[in-house]
C-alpha cells in the first residue's frame, strides 16, 4: 500500500515502527523482534541504513525479509549525502525490483570515514526532485518539531517542509520529542504556512537513562528537568527504566491521540517490547 493510501481518511491512529541493521551484522535477533512488531499489524516498518550508504546490503536483506516472509509493508530509508547519481539510480532499481513503493527520503549524516564523497546531492530537496523524475516511488520526509539544527529559524525550516510537500511528499515523520507542546506549536506553524500533508509524531519509549542522556546531547531535543528527574530515579534498574519509559510514552501518546494525530511512528531501537506495550495501553 502506498503512503498516500495509508494515511487517507483513517479514523483511528495508524502505527509504524523504525528499525536499523544490527551493528554486528547478525539480523536473526532483529527478525524475532520484527515478528513481535508484526503482530500489531503496523501500517509499515521503516528500515534505516548508515551514513553514506553503509550497511545498505544488510538493510536490503531486512527489507526482503519483511516483504517476502513477514508480508509487511516496508519503507526503506534513502539518504543522499556523499552519494553519486549513479549510486542513487542503482538503489532505486534495486528497491523497485523488490516491489517497494514507499521510501523515506533524507539528506542523511555525512560519514566520518570515506575515501570519496560525491556532491551530486546537497540536500533532501535535491534527492526528492531527482526521485520524482526518475522513479514511481512515493516518499515520506523528515520534520523537526524543535527545528532542524542547521535551520536559522523555524520559518526557514517550515519553508523547506513546504517545498518537500510541493515536490510530492505524502507524509512527514518527526524527529523524536518528549514535550508534546513542541509538536502542537509546530503543527500550528505548519498549517499557517500551508503544509497539509500528515505530520506523524516520532515517539521513542526510553529503555535506559544513559540512552536518554545521549539522545538529548546528540539531537538537542528539549526535555523538562522534571522528566529527567523522573527517569533518573530508575537509572540503576534496567527493568524499572523500561517500565517508566512505557508509562511516559503511553501518556504522551494518549495526549497526542486526543490532539487528533493520524498516526504514531515508534523509534524502537530494534526492541519490540516497549512500543508494543505502549500500543496495548493506548488501544485498550
Amino acid at each position: 500500500m502506498k503512503l498516500s493510501e495509508i494515511y487517507k481518511n483513517n479514523v483511528k491512529p495508524i502505527f509504524s515502527f523504525e528499525v536499523f541493521p544490527p551493528k554486528n551484522g547478525n539480523a536473526e535477533s532483529l527478525f524475532e523482534e520484527l515478528a513481535k512488531m508484526n503482530r500489531q499489524k503496523p501500517a509499515l516498518i521503516s528500515v534505516t541504513y548508515g551514513a553514506g550508504g553503509s550497511n545498505r546490503s544488510t538493510s536490503l536483506e531486512i527489507v526482503k525479509e519483511l516483504k517476502n516472509h513477514l508480508k509487511q509493508p516496508v519503507m526503506p530509508h534513502f539518504t543522499c549525502v556523499c552519494s553519486s547519481k549513479e549510486y542513487i539510480e542503482k538503489y532505486i532499481q534495486e528497491i523497485e525490483e523488490l516491489g517497494i513503493t514507499n521510501i523515506l527520503a533524507l539528506r542523511g549524516d555525512e560519514p566520518q570515514e570515506i575515501d570519496v564523497c560525491y556532491r551530486d546531492f546537497k540536500s533532501a530537496l535535491d534527492l526528492i526532485g531527482y526521485l520524482k523524475l526518475h522513479s514511481e516511488l512515493e516518499f515520506a520526509v523528515a520534520a523537526y518539531p524543535e527545528k532542524h539544527p542547521k535551520a536559522e529559524t523555524f520559518n526557514d525550516d517550515i519553508d523547506v517542509l513546504l517545498k518537500k510537500q510541493e515536490l510530492g511528499a505524502k507524509v512527514a515523520y518527526t524527529q523524536v520529542f518528549f514535550e508534546n507542546q513542541s509538536y502542537y506549536d509546530f503543527i500550528e506553524l505548519c498549517q499557517n504556512k500551508g503544509v497539509k500533508i500528515p505530520i506523524i509524531p516520532g515517539i521513542m519509549p526510553i529503555i535506559s537513562y544513559n540512552q536518554l542522556i545521549k539522545i538529548v546531547e546528540l539531537s538537542g531535543t528539549k526535555i523538562d528537568s522534571k522528566v529527567m528527574q523522573y527517569f533518573e530515579k530508575y537509572k540503576n534498574s534496567k527493568e524499572d527504566t523500561i517500565k517508566a519509559g512505557i508509562e511516559f510514552a503511553s501518556l504522551q501518546c494518549e495526549k497526542l491521540i486526543r490532539f487528533g494525530i493520524k498516526g504514531i511512528h515508534f523509534y524502537t531501537l530494534n526492541k519490540a517490547k516497549s512500543s508494543v506495550e505502549v500500543i496495548k495501553n493506548i488501544t485498550l
